[in-house]
């Protein structure tokens, strides 16, 4: 096997052509003798894989694409993600596929799990007909800009995006230093809420999450669109940070947004939203309630949705700085 770093962060199709043609195996270190380590490999086969150091909670991406198989494995005492194809007929495009990963890794920090799916829904947005967003979807990315504009008034713009996780498909909506944020929006005129899942509502170990609620009626002409608050967002992204602008549409992109879709309902505040400390006052379903199953009837629960009434809960205390005026949107 034929082993050398690579002064590129890609593998080009030229250099590895050979060794495919040949059945030669041979590894392109693409981040050289950096961490983390980022292979490209070719087997003596004739096929390609990537592997992707895996740090210790990092999980293996896994993969919503039939013919993209990953897998965990060993090398060298390092634990690996390692992405192949399990059919040769696409091999070039799913060697552009495998630069895109490295490149989210390398160059954008992105864990594994990350880059892999934010490669797929990038890829997807651009060949699949633009998806329309149900009102359910439309007013849960509403709820998640104004955040995102509370948060700006304490961070700035471009840390406020940045701090923005949800459509990349993290935990949690936001990753604020030191604590999560949970949005959720309804348009019911009690606070009921969705929750996708046991972890929607687990703070990860270390950070305290806190939810927000929010609730949202149609405005008629004093309300706004969704389209409206998506391009002060972009405007003010222009004046402060142009290469944020980028992210933020990238993120848009993400939860189904485009701007060839129509947009003329107006939504404003029904009440002032609401932030409450995930803890065990908050009415939520955890695994811990599931200890007292057998271990074989747990791992056959696949997912669990659930709706919370919050109506009449008062608002934490002491909240974080970023969550300071909350109450003002």
């Amino acid at each position: 096997m034929t082993s050398e770093p690579s002064e590129q962060l890609y593998a080009s199709w030229e250099k590895v052509k050979p060794f495919i043609e040949a059945r030669r195996s041979a590894t392109l270190l693409l981040n050289g003798a950096r961490s983390p380590r980022v292979d490209y490999c070719v087997t003596d086969d004739g096929s390609i894989a990537l592997e992707l150091e895996l740090a210790s909670r990092q999980r293996v991406p896994s993969s919503p694409i039939p013919l993209v198989r990953t897998e965990e494995i060993f090398r060298n005492g390092l634990r690996m993600a390692r992405l192949r194809l399990t059919q040769q007929g696409l091999l070039r495009d799913f060697h552009d596929m495998l630069n895109a990963v490295a490149d989210r890794v390398i160059v954008h920090r992105r864990t594994p799990d990350q880059a892999f799916n934010e490669t797929v829904r990038a890829w997807r947005a651009l060949l699949e007909k633009p998806r329309q967003l149900s009102t359910e979807k439309r007013i849960g990315v509403i709820g998640e800009l104004m955040l995102l504009a509370v948060v700006a008034e304490t961070t700035g713009w471009p840390s406020a995006v940045d701090s923005w996780k949800g459509p990349a498909g993290e935990e949690h909506d936001f990753g604020l230093p030191g604590y999560d944020v949970e949005v959720k929006t309804t348009s019911s005129e009690q606070r009921h809420h969705e929750i996708q899942g046991l972890g929607q509502l687990t703070p990860s170990p270390g950070r305290p999450l806190w939810l927000v609620s929010v609730q949202l009626t149609r405005g008629g002409t004093h309300g706004r669109t969704l389209a409206e608050r998506i391009e002060e967002i972009r405007r003010r992204l222009s004046e402060e940070s142009p290469v944020h602008l980028d992210r933020f549409d990238g993120r848009l992109a993400a939860v189904g947004w485009s701007v060839d879709q129509p947009d003329g309902e107006r939504w404003s505040l029904r009440s002032a939203a609401l932030a409450l400390p995930v803890d065990d006052r908050l009415p939520r379903l955890d695994d811990g309630l599931f200890e007292s199953l057998p271990t074989d009837h747990r791992t056959r629960i696949d997912h669990i949705t659930y709706r919370i009434d919050l109506t009449g809960l008062m608002p934490g205390s002491s909240l974080p700085t970023e969550l300071a005026t909350l109450q003002q949107l």
